[in-house]
């Protein structure tokens, strides 16, 4: 394309805001001295601009920033714009009251460390001081999103400070008739004020620097009458006598120098005054009427309505812009300031253009254009500019303004009006938020005033004011539903009005700004401000009007001459068309697009209509265009190559930090992006009315057929051709256009992080397209958030991704940029394009209701990403809780896996992840997706899908079998998750899941399943399981041993049955130290015995489980010793058989054990464990006398301890008080007595000694072993024998009964029994030792315990200084020589008999 972007037309794009607007800060100031006098008109409102000098930099913190203003009355409003960031306070309202501010009377000046403010009133000078941004804000790198205004601290500036503002002193006094005035800085920081004098000429008030001291001055510049004579020559009095002096500047400029500045008057009298400020002097005098053609008429009258621009460049110097304004016609002359020597100066005239316009608003000149803003006869806005220097023909560029709202809105029959009009009141880009506001304040009777409003408060508002307007206006109870139509139409087209007005009272422009560092030109209107940005070559064609078409430069657009003939001559073809196409007949297109019906038909239904309808004969015309292209099918080729994006985008290199920081907010602000985003919303609707005209054309030429061009079925195909790549581009522009006017809807932060974690499940969170979307005040279009979250980075990266450029030398220009950013954004939301970036944005924005609808315009007819979109699907129908269309969506994408960049994306394999195919690992993603949302039942079904794609690979059927169980599980869809679990190939994993199932089930306490499953090859692993979590939990919150039990018991196998109820009890005993756990071990017991009862006697044994926890456990990790050291692996234990005997026996101690602990709760903690031997010590304790003796019995334990415990207990009781009494009925009581007596009253110790009587008696023992027990404990604790003790041992071993006496030093007794006992064995009292027979010569043989008595003869011996031993030992020897004597007597007897 040879066309040069300078020469082509431009569009007009709104910068106004969707939401609140911006907050204003209000300031007051009140100058003493200034007051309303009887003559002070109001000026008209105005605007200007201040761009920095910096703004143009890459490397700079004033890049793109700029301030614009507006005036009315006493009001001066001020804002700071950046199109990188979003700046803070940047808004003020400055009120200077009794005061009107003159147009253009507010001027800006920057220094190194400040921004300066000069304003003009009609009677006052102000100077307002702010430091300057680049001391605000030290980095010169820009990363934050937003960041602080110029304006942030005007609140500290005292505007009653003298030195800053100055009454306009009544002598010179300013001239009332002319509103110029000029402003500006000296090198010395004083503020330098030109106005018109009331006197002719011009005065300048100087203020001294504001941080210094000095005294306000006033200097007036005038020639002398003689002077004035010689330079003016004669002047018509008419001019004189009534607009005042000749030379009263109408307009002023100033061009500062390094010290001096140039002073430009533009006079009533046409004549160019040029003064030095320093020498007080007029240093040139140029009367502009010789420029102009005719003049006699304009030198009579005064040039009130001139003005006077001035635009510098270092390269070519000083350019004067002059607007001569006459009646029905004005002149803009552009002159250089050329300088001899000898200081005088004089105008090089450059150009002279010509213009028909009526009234100028205002215009700007640059060293090679002039932008010029009219108001034509009907008020209407126009804004042209040209290039003076390139443009000899004088021809106009032309902008396209943004029209207002159309006047009426069109409501059909199956529209509802409210919705309607509701719809186009709020469609992005029409209405400002501020005129739909006034409006509303206006319909609501003027009531509070509505400030700080959202968008959707907005429309709230809107609806609830107009239909409470509705509803007071119906007077009848009942109102039929035509007449209630045709109300809501008449109140809501009343409102829709109400906003057209204040739209319009806003969209007044009031002057142009052009940066002349960046080429930026923005219109600034009432209400806001606007931009204009280069058109496209196609767009400017199709746009233009028809004089600027005829006389469009055919080699401006192509290199090939004829081809641009031909595609100007199309583009005439396409314009006829289009302005023959009514409302209804666009409606048919505009529904055959939105009801997914192809765009062929619709064009073909619209030729019909336009050729039935055809009064003007507009198709002739058409016939006779296209006679006069050559090559009609290259033509519309070419058409289509120019609005065609489809293209493979190239990603951008990587750049270095400081470059991508730099650039990291560039172009990011809110206004930036609605710019750039509104730019492509008004090439997409004018491409789309292109292509559809476009199509209307082609099935014209088809219709024509070979009647219009030679060629044949060849040329028929190609046509066919044609139409079909026109379809898609029109459905292209049809989907963008729907984008950039659809607004993004809020989302609540609680469903921002769920989006969050689910796109983290997909790893899709590190991608650019999704940083979680910032909730912001004003509404976005879907467009509008993807450029500023996505593409934005995307396209600036490859904009400045050229090497060895440097940032600091590259300047910005604003034409070429934004052409640039729209041409690189429009392939990033080009549908056929396979990037994927913007729904996969809306995706990451949670904006899911305008993704489904983006889908459904596209599936049709887009053949790119299909899969991609069928899974975004999906993800909105998850969200809407659509589960099972979800599915669909996920199973048809599964299809396009490993075509799509999008998809391949996201099955991108982790590190150290087993490489399946890619169709299984998306189908793992979206399982993982449908887990983390908690849709069992759907991860079910696509991961039964799954796995007939997996048929060959084991390890993902395992995966997906133990994914079918789990949630099997979950659902407690017991049956069908065993049967995944016996069906997955991978054993580890199914024993993984078995234990899955025997823990779940347990806890669930579902065991009937649990016990009756076959378990077919898994029996032993079952088992395996079940024990070892039965070893390793607490025994008694889970039953594992019981469920092992009915495991066992319900397969018939009854020793593993009896082994398990065994091991329980033991644990039981070992380790649940209670009441109940002795209880239970008692029952465990018994179930063994139960066990091994039903199995034949051979059988009936049981191998005795370890004791201690001592199970080796698969897998567990080695026992290590306090140094770290493996502790040695314990030796293989000696086996050890129990039988149905050895069963009984610990059923029965159990059974004790738990009687002792009802006895006694306290003896629980130490019972479960103890042994036969130990439990005999318990028993005795506790008194359980009649147990001890059973348990000894069955065990064969001597039964020692229980005598001597009873024993114990008769002397404590015979020492004891009334408590130990008390105590002892309660253990008494669990003995069973043989008789009671109840003849007497029996005390405790009585019973007690009875006890152990009885127990003597009943319970004999060899040697008579517990008699000496007995008697041993009591002599030992030195209690006195009972006589039924001595008596009954008396006469079983009274040997014994003396050695003891004698163990205990008892001589007294020893001597009594043995005085007793030698009396028996000679026949008296016999029968009391148990001797049948006493010594005779005829009775067996009797014997004396020699050894005793000798003891007990020495013990008394050694003691015969007392005399009762003596006593004692005379007796016994006494005693003894008598029963020698008997003896001898006998043994005689006996021998004699026997001889």
């Amino acid at each position: 394309m040879a066309a040069a972007l300078a020469e082509r037309s431009c569009l007009e794009l709104s910068g106004a805001e969707r939401g609140p607007r911006r907050r204003v800060r209000e300031l007051a100031l009140s100058p003493p001295g200034a007051s309303v006098g009887p003559g002070a008109g109001r000026y008209a409102d105005s605007a200007g601009g201040f761009c920095y000098q910096e703004s143009a930099q890459l490397v700079s913190v004033t890049r793109n920033r700029f301030i614009h203003w507006t005036t009315s009355g006493d009001t001066l409003e001020l804002v700071e714009e950046s199109l990188d960031i979003n700046l803070l306070n940047n808004a003020i309202r400055l009120k200077i009251q009794n005061c009107s501010l003159l147009p253009g009377g507010v001027h800006v000046c920057e220094t190194q460390n400040l921004v300066v403010i000069l304003i003009v009133t009609n009677q006052t000078v102000h100077r307002l001081v702010l430091p300057h941004p680049a001391r605000m804000y030290r980095s010169e790198l820009i990363t934050e999103g937003q960041m602080q205004s110029v304006f942030t601290d005007i609140g500290k500036i005292n505007f009653r400070d003298p030195s800053n503002y100055h009454m306009i002193p009544s002598i010179p006094g300013l001239a009332s008739n002319s509103t110029a005035s000029a402003a500006w800085l000296s090198s010395d920081g004083e503020a330098l004020f030109a106005l018109p004098s009331a006197s002719g000429g011009i005065f300048v008030l100087k203020l001294p620097p504001h941080d210094g001291h000095g005294i306000v001055s006033v200097v007036e510049l005038k020639q002398s009458s003689v002077m004035q004579r010689l330079l003016t020559g004669w002047m018509p009095t008419a001019i004189r006598g009534d607009q005042g002096p000749s030379d009263l500047p109408v307009s002023l400029s100033v061009h500062c120098l390094e010290h001096d500045a140039f002073l430009f008057a533009l006079c009533q009298d046409h004549k160019l005054r040029m003064w030095s400020y320093k020498d007080q002097m007029c240093l040139m005098v140029a009367d502009l009427l010789e420029f102009v053609p005719v003049n006699k008429d304009l030198r009579l009258a005064a040039g009130t309505g001139h003005r006077l621009r001035l635009a510098y460049s270092q390269s070519l110097g000083l350019y004067l812009g002059v607007y001569m304004h006459a009646p029905k016609r004005g002149q803009f002359c552009v002159f250089q300031l050329v300088s001899t020597e000898s200081n005088r100066y004089s105008l090089d005239h450059i150009s002279s253009l010509f213009t028909s316009q009526e009234t100028l608003i205002d215009f700007a000149l640059t060293p090679a254009e002039i932008w010029a803003l009219w108001h034509d006869d009907e008020n209407q806005t126009i804004v042209k500019y040209i290039n003076f220097e390139q443009n000899i023909a004088g021809q106009w560029n032309q902008v396209f303004v943004q029209p207002l709202p159309e006047e009426e809105v069109t409501i059909r029959e199956d529209q509802d009006p409210r919705e309607t009009y509701l719809e186009s009141l709020f469609m992005p880009g029409r209405f400002t938020n501020a005129a739909l506001l006034k409006a509303l304040q206006i319909f609501s009777r003027g009531g509070e005033r509505i400030m700080d409003l959202t968008w959707d408060e907005l429309k709230k508002e809107v609806t609830l004011a107009v239909e409470n307007e509705l509803q007071g206006s119906v007077t009848e109870y009942e109102v039929s539903q035509e007449e209630f139509r045709q109300l809501q139409v008449e109140f809501w087209s009343k409102f829709y009005a109400c906003c057209l007005q204040y739209q319009e009272a806003l969209s007044r422009p009031l002057a142009v700004h052009l940066n002349p560092y960046t080429n930026m030109v923005c219109l600034l209107k009432k209400g806001f401000l606007s931009f204009l940005v280069p058109c496209s070559l196609v767009d400017h064609l199709y746009l233009l009007s028809d004089e600027h078409l005829l006389t469009e430069d055919d080699s401006t657009i192509f290199d090939d001459l004829e081809m641009s003939r031909d595609v100007v001559c199309l583009v005439q073809c396409l314009r006829l068309i289009g302005e023959s196409i009514s409302m209804e007949m666009a409606f048919i297109m505009e529904m055959a697009c939105s009801r997914l019906q192809p765009p062929e038909k619709a064009a073909e239904q619209i030729l019909e209509d336009l050729i039935a309808n055809d009064t003007e004969n507009v198709m002739e015309d058409i016939h006779s265009k296209l006679q006069e292209i050559r090559n009609p099918i290259h033509a519309i080729g070419v058409l289509i190559r120019e609005m065609d994006y489809e293209m493979d985008l190239e990603m951008e290199r990587a750049q270095p930090l400081n470059v991508r920081m730099n650039l990291s907010q560039l172009y990011g602000s809110g206004t930036a992006v609605t710019v750039v985003c509104r730019g492509v919303c008004k090439m997409a609707t004018t491409r789309f009315l292109i292509c559809r005209d476009l199509l209307i054309l082609q099935q014209l030429l088809l219709r024509l057929g070979n009647a219009m061009i030679l060629g044949g079925g060849q040329l028929f195909q190609s046509q066919q051709d044609l139409l079909h790549r026109t379809s898609p581009l029109l459905l292209s522009y049809y989907l963008i256009r729907w984008a950039s006017q659809c607004l993004a809807s809020d989302v609540p932060v609680d469903t921002l992080e769920s989006n969050l974690q689910h796109l983290s499940v997909l790893e899709l969170t590190d991608t650019t397209a999704l940083t979680p979307h910032k909730l912001v005040s004003s509404p976005q279009t879907i467009v509008e958030l993807f450029f500023q979250e996505v593409a934005r980075k995307h396209i600036i990266s490859h904009l400045f991704s050229q090497p060895n450029t440097s940032l600091s030398e590259t300047s910005l220009n604003w034409p070429n940029l934004i052409t640039a950013i729209a041409a690189d954004l429009l392939p990033l939301l080009w549908p056929s394009n396979p990037g994927f970036l913007f729904p996969e944005c809306l995706m990451g924005s949670c904006q899911y209701t305008q993704l489904q609808e983006y889908i459904r315009l596209l599936q049709p007819w887009c053949h790119v990403n299909v899969g991609s979109c069928r899974f975004l699907m999906g993800r909105c129908y998850l969200v809407m809780g659509e589960g099972h269309k979800a599915l669909d969506c996920f199973c048809q994408a599964a299809s396009e896996v490993g075509k799509e960049e999008f998809l391949d994306r996201l099955i991108r394999a982790e590190d150290g992840e087993m490489a399946s195919t890619p169709r299984l690992q998306y189908y793992d993603k979206v399982l993982r997706l449908l887990d983390v949302i908690g849709l069992p039942e759907l991860v079910i079904q696509l991961a039964t899908l799954a796995i007939t794609e997996a048929a060959d690979d084991w390890r993902s059927q395992a995966t997906l079998r133990t994914c079918i169980f789990k949630h099997h599980l979950d659902l407690g869809h017991n049956s069908q998750a065993y049967e995944a679990l016996t069906q997955n190939p991978d054993s580890s994993r199914q024993l993984d899941c078995l234990r899955q199932l025997v823990v779940v089930l347990c806890e669930r306490s579902q065991l009937q399943d649990l016990v009756e499953f076959p378990y077919v090859n898994l029996h032993n692993e079952v088992v395996g399981i079940i024990e070892s979590r039965a070893r390793a939990v607490d025994l008694m919150t889970h039953n594992y041993y019981e469920l092992l039990y009915a495991f066992h018991i319900y397969r018939h196998n009854y020793r593993k049955a009896g082994t398990v109820m065994f091991e329980y009890g033991m644990r039981l005993g070992r380790e649940v130290r209670t009441l109940r756990g002795l209880q239970k071990q008692g029952n465990c017991y018994l179930a063994a015995i139960n066990c091994l009862r039903l199995i034949r006697p051979e059988y009936a044994w049981i191998v005795q489980p370890a004791s201690g926890a001592v199970y080796e456990r698969p897998g567990a990790s080695p026992k290590r010793s306090h140094d770290g050291e493996c502790t040695a692996v314990p030796t293989a234990r000696q086996i050890e058989i129990l039988e149905l005997e050895d069963l009984e026996k610990e059923c029965m101690l159990a059974h004790i054990r738990l009687t002792l602990a009802q006895h006694d709760p306290s003896t629980a903690a130490v019972a479960g464990s103890s042994s036969p031997e130990e439990m005999v010590t318990l028993l005795v304790q506790a008194g359980l006398f009649d147990t001890a003796i059973s348990l000894c019995q069955t065990f064969k334990l001597p039964l020692t301890p229980v005598f001597e415990g009873l024993a114990f207990k008769c002397i404590k009781l015979q020492f004891g008080g009334e408590a130990a009494q008390a105590e002892a009925w309660d253990w008494l009581a669990a003995n069973q007595l043989s008789s009671v007596i109840t003849t007497k009253e029996s005390s405790a110790t009585d019973e007690a000694w009875r006890l152990l009587a009885s127990y003597l008696d009943r319970y004999k023992s060899q040697n008579h072993l517990y008699h000496h027990c007995v008697i041993n404990k009591l002599l030992s604790h030195g209690v006195p024998l009972p006589n039924w003790l001595i008596n009954s041992y008396k006469k079983v071993d009274a040997a014994e009964l003396l050695r003891l006496y004698l163990n205990y030093a008892l001589l007294e007794e020893a001597v009594d029994l043995v005085l007793e006992y030698v009396d028996a064995l000679l026949g008296k009292g016999h029968e009391h030792f148990g001797i049948e027979c006493p010594l005779s010569a005829i009775a067996p043989m009797v014997w004396l315990p020699y050894s005793a008595i000798d003891q007990l003869l020495q013990a008394l011996g050694e003691n015969t200084t007392n005399h009762h031993s003596f006593v004692l030992y005379q007796k016994v020897q006494d005693k003894l020589e008598d029963y020698q004597q008997k003896v001898d007597t006998a043994t005689r007897d006996l021998l004699y008999r026997r001889n």
